[in-house]
């Protein structure tokens, strides 16, 4: 059977890459379909129910401010807001939400069924129809061929999957469902490299077995906020989640079951993520530490089921139940479900280019975990990369490239595409250069006029963006002209133990002051406080943005400075398939490491690693520069 319609996107895979893929593709204007295995489990949160954290919250504020949905669809399906790092400075506050595992799936889906522009398929796809090195389709499982001008591969964990539990091998993309196969068997035999890599979860508990008295409380925020900049709620009621830890009776526990433990006896050979790792992992590693710290996250508004986050383990699942009950609060646990591992196929990323368009069949996308990567939030925003650019292409538009200075998006894809990965990559705020200047609080200044440019933000988005610019600038102009005696400031000044002072200063100054904040300074100063109040009705978000341009004026302007010499490096283009073995001075090692990855600018050829900075010499004397 042949679908009588012809798409202009397909996208295969209905997880948090497929979704956003579908969801920016469609949203701009293009003809998709979404083909899933399951019509139940789209958007399914596999692991754990939570959104954000530190860097991916800042990935969910630059998906939203672009105009994807995985920011709409956490604040609405939200059960706690924490705002993370709220001691340290706000290059590295990071948003995190606690979700509802079941309404997050339901919004997914409501915000997908509601774009007309999105057709749904339920089937396997087992290939990729490919003429003349393009892609014009997929073949389903139960026969169907299905064309598109462009096709978007987001398979997650499924590319033949294998979970291990103890000894027990079963095949599967996620516990209870089937894996993919003939897939990677379909793109290996076009020329594509693959590998394998692996995963894990732990054990949902029931809620009601627990005693949370011996547990430590964890609330939400006082004041929650929310990741979309547009009009979701932001939460009133919140659920809390608790904290208790592992001890030595706990791991003598695990320990029994090592020698059954896929981890040690080599039944898993691929690698695991790295910063979150099995609690068998975790004592084996560090062995000298006496407990580890275990979070107890609810599953949702109305369900007593409970994710025992930092728990991951493919023990087998006696060991797990004997091993949870000697964790305080955990005594008469009861377990509906034990965790697991599972190692799946993915394909380096060094093969793609930065539109995540892979290099060897033109019109076909990768985004998610089939890239090597970890997290619902790096999926997502790959899925929203890869489907702006299937559209872009499919319309005859020049690709959408985000570079490293402008997002965390352009950090994550320059990574793969540069580096490539050989374990499950993960962001953090570390693996970007100008964090200060790419921070949660800007992303839709940062962001937002260029999804308008593409058509993927809406003009109500970006009218928002310019209040909240033109009434930022209201108030640091304000707070430059207010002057401060002595004897408002001195007060509050003793009682944070800085410095006096003598004569009038500045409002703008007394914040840059490290101790100081706006709220101070509001309380001592009533033409201050009118200015700050005038600002925050019309736009909160205005307020803090004005907090943190004063605070950290320096250190933004310095940082923008490096930025714009690192933007000149990158826009020196390099040809398309230069053959580097014949530029002679170059190392041995750079031109193979060359050769492979193709960078597109000087600036990435810089990236890539085995490339020297003698290497970019000598290529910036052969293009003559």
């Amino acid at each position: 059977m042949v679908l009588d319609e012809k798409y202009d996107v397909i996208v295969v895979g209905g997880g948090h890459a497929g979704c956003e893929a579908a969801y920016c593709a469609a949203k701009m204007g293009a003809n998709v379909m979404l083909i899933t295995m399951n019509m139940q489990s789209i958007g399914q949160m596999s692991c754990n129910p939570a959104m954000g954290g530190v860097a991916k919250g800042q990935i969910v504020r630059e998906i939203d401010a672009l105009g994807g949905g995985s920011g709409i669809v956490s604040d609405k399906s939200a059960i706690q807001f924490r705002m993370l790092n709220r001691s340290k400075g706000p290059a590295m506050w990071s948003p995190r939400t606690q979700n509802d595992r079941m309404l997050f799936s339901l919004e997914w889906r409501y915000l997908l069924e509601q774009n007309p522009n999105v057709d749904f398929w339920q089937d396997m796809c087992v290939g990729v129809l490919v003429e003349q090195q393009k892609v014009v389709g997929v073949q389903m499982g139960m026969g169907t061929k299905i064309y598109a001008s462009a096709v978007v591969l987001t398979n997650g964990t499924f590319l033949n999957g294998l979970i291990h539990l103890g000894e027990k091998q079963f095949g599967g993309g996620r516990a209870g469902e089937k894996a993919a196969v003939g897939l990677t068997e379909s793109l290996v035999g076009l020329g594509f490299e693959s590998g394998r890599m692996k995963t894990g979860t732990p054990p949902r508990v029931d809620g009601r077995s627990l005693d949370y008295t011996k547990m430590e409380i964890q609330d939400g925020d006082e004041n929650p906020s929310k990741f979309s900049f547009g009009s979701t709620p932001a939460l009133v009621k919140q659920l809390p989640c608790h904290i208790t830890y592992t001890n030595d009776a706990t791991h003598d526990m695990l320990r029994t079951g090592f020698d059954r433990s896929p981890m040690f006896n080599g039944a898993i050979k691929s690698s695991g993520p790295r910063y979150c790792p099995s609690i068998e992992d975790k004592i084996s590693r560090f062995a000298d530490r006496d407990r580890h710290q275990i979070f107890v996250e609810p599953e949702g508004w109305n369900t007593v089921e409970i994710y025992v986050n930092g728990f991951s383990t493919s023990l087998p699942e006696e060991v797990q139940y004997a091993a949870m009950k000697t964790i305080p609060g955990f005594a008469n646990v009861k377990m509906f479900r034990p965790g697991y591992a599972i190692e799946y196929d993915y394909f380096p990323p060094t093969q793609l280019k930065h539109s995540l368009e892979t290099k060897l069949v033109e019109n076909l996308f990768f985004a998610g975990q089939i890239n090597g990567t970890t997290g619902y939030e790096e999926a997502a925003c790959q899925g929203l990369i890869a489907g702006i650019n299937a559209h872009r292409k499919v319309f005859e538009k020049d690709p959408f490239i985000l570079s490293r200075s402008e997002a965390y998006i352009g950090v994550l894809i320059d990574d793969l595409i540069t580096k490539g990965t050989n374990e499950p990559y993960r962001m953090f705020t570390s693996r970007a250069e100008f964090r200060i200047l790419l921070r949660q609080d800007n992303a839709d200044e940062r962001l937002t006029p260029l999804g308008f440019e593409i058509g993927l933000a809406d003009a109500a988005a970006l009218e928002r963006v310019e209040r909240k610019k033109a009434l930022t600038k209201q108030l640091k102009t304000k707070l430059r002209e207010i002057g401060i005696s002595p004897a408002q400031a001195n007060p509050m000044l003793q009682k944070k133990e800085s410095a006096t002072i003598i004569q009038q200063v500045k409002a703008s100054s007394l914040i840059t002051r490290p101790h100081v904040t706006l709220s101070d300074l509001i309380e001592v100063n009533e033409e201050a406080a009118l200015a700050v109040s005038e600002v925050f009705n019309s736009e909160p978000l205005a307020v803090e943005q004005t907090e943190i341009l004063l605070k950290y004026e320096g250190y933004i302007q310095r940082e923008e400075e490096q930025a714009q010499k690192h933007q000149r490096l990158e826009n020196l283009s390099l040809p398309e398939k230069m053959d580097y073995t014949q530029i002679k001075s170059l190392s041995i090692e750079a031109k193979e490491k060359l050769s492979q990855i193709q960078p597109a600018t000087i600036g990435q050829a810089a990236r890539v690693s085995g490339v020297s900075p003698s290497d970019i010499s000598v290529l910036l004397v052969h293009l003559g520069r």
